[in-house]
């Protein structure tokens, strides 16, 4: 999984992380959330704000 793998990473967030709404955690909590997801091979070096809210706004969707 990478950085572009936004609606993968959204499910494994709402996986692994079922009792937290999306609309609460801040991005660097989620980046760093992304970045310890199993099998994510992303460089932080190479998330920004707008990757960071399509993976909120992805999580989001899942969840509703």
């Amino acid at each position: 999984m990478n950085w572009t793998d936004i609606n993968a990473i959204a499910i494994e967030l709402s996986e692994t992380h079922p009792d937290i709404d999306p609309l609460t955690i801040n991005f660097v909590d989620l980046m760093n959330w992304v970045l310890a997801l199993p099998g994510f091979e992303g460089d932080a070096r190479h998330c920004g704000e707008k990757i960071l809210e399509a993976i909120q706004q992805a999580w989001i969707d899942e969840r509703a």
